[in-house]
């Protein structure tokens, strides 16, 4: 980039550019890039200081900052102006005290994160899975009933689904045969009324959350109960297991997330521990077993006929807040809506979520890669609400629209 300018010098040194009255203030334009699309042009021209051209950023001299007039320049085109300003577009005169923080724009960046679209827009495009193929489909109408929540047992290949038939948990073999279904309908303790997600921890066990009696129940592969926490769960719903076989879930209907220990094998609760509180309906939850941070799903609740969006916040294994983005951030940057229903980390610590907007699933990056917006799984989808990376890194994904989960592949 060179030495950056002086602003006095940006206006009067350089030659006047197609479009750009230099008789008169405000003339100022950026000739079109060769290849970019108009809504790139724009979000540039809009992201960038129109003195230096140089992109805004949160601190510094690339901080944006109010005129009196209403106009924004860097805070380093502010100061090279001297200390009686005049403004290069208006010639209006301030002082360097009149000038303040344009929260806008700074709120605005906050959301793009350091990987936004303006980034990818000059070349810093942030690596991405490559596109899934379908390699294989099961269940179907009859063999699954609206099923909600599919899981994979990494050391056996395994399938676990949840969904309403008069069994409720129905069990997968990595070739596509169904091994076990268990988890009857009734009232008994360990009967399942009305599963919402399910796991499979890596000691082989299966924890289904169930909303019909606000409980979590756990199964061993042969379909024999061996635990039922009530906790004084309000609406538990989405769950997954991490790498030492403890539970994270999600009480929709308290805001919170949980973390369940327990000795399966003895059907020992060893602690249930609220561990993130004031979330907005918490739905699906995933966990990433080499970084151990947690990703959920809120439903945020639409005003009058909107049916609400959604967001995903990504917590550090501590439960720091490291990302978040929601519908109204990718429409700022993507003009893509998008409402969430299941997440997953890959194997690299990358977001994928299923989109019931699109009937896709989408990559959204690393959090520090926040947003993007990569569709990896764009067809054959109907409704999708389930995803889980299985061993050999295919990703199920369970479609409620025709009851099956279809597998996908590297093609």
């Amino acid at each position: 980039q060179g030495a950056r300018r002086p602003a006095s010098a940006a206006l009067s040194a350089r030659p006047a550019r197609p479009g750009e009255s230099r008789g008169r203030p405000g003339g100022s334009v950026r000739p079109p890039r060769a290849g970019m699309a108009a809504e790139d042009e724009a979000e540039l021209s809009l992201l960038e200081c129109r003195v230096c051209f140089e992109p805004y950023g949160p601190d510094g001299p690339r901080r944006p900052r109010n005129l009196p007039c209403g106009h924004v320049l860097c805070a380093g085109c502010v100061g090279a102006l001297g200390r009686r300003l005049e403004c290069p577009f208006c010639r209006r005169p301030c002082g360097p005290a009149e000038t303040s923080d344009c929260r806008p724009l700074l709120q605005l960046l906050e959301l793009l994160g350091p990987a936004g679209r303006l980034a990818r827009a000059r070349g810093a495009a942030a690596p991405a899975p490559a596109g899934l193929g379908l390699r294989l489909c099961l269940g179907g109408w009859g063999s699954l009933v609206n099923p909600t929540g599919v899981a994979a047992c990494r050391g056996t290949g395994r399938l676990a689904v949840a969904h309403d038939g008069k069994k409720r948990i129905h069990v997968f073999g990595p070739g596509g045969f169904c091994l076990q279904r268990f988890g009857e309908r009734g009232d008994a303790g360990n009967d399942v009324k009305y599963p919402l997600d399910v796991a499979v921890t890596p000691d082989g066990h299966v924890v289904v959350t169930d909303g019909g009696d606000r409980s979590v129940k756990a199964f061993d592969f042969e379909g024999r109960g061996v635990l039922a926490v009530r906790e004084g769960f309000r609406l538990p719903w989405g769950l997954d297991a991490t790498a030492e076989s403890e539970v994270i879930l999600s009480d929709s209907e308290a805001g919170a997330l949980y973390r369940l220990t327990a000795a399966f094998g003895r059907g020992e609760l060893k602690k249930c521990q609220m561990i993130r509180a004031q979330l907005d309906s918490p739905r699906a939850v995933a966990v990433c077993h080499t970084s151990g941070a947690v990703a959920v799903i809120e439903h945020l609740k639409g005003q009058g006929l909107s049916k609400g969006s959604t967001r995903v916040k990504i917590f550090s294994a501590e439960m720091d807040l490291v990302g978040q983005v929601d519908s109204f951030g990718l429409n700022l940057v993507f003009s893509s809506q998008m409402y969430a229903t299941a997440v997953a980390f890959d194997k690299e610590g990358r977001v994928i979520v299923t989109d019931v907007c699109s009937q896709a699933v989408i990559c959204l990056g690393k959090p520090e890669e926040f947003p993007m917006f990569n569709p990896i799984i764009s067809q054959g989808l109907s409704y999708p609400v389930g995803l889980t990376y299985m061993a050999n890194d295919s990703l199920a994904v369970l479609d409620s629209g025709d009851h099956s989960i279809k597998i996908f592949s590297s093609t």
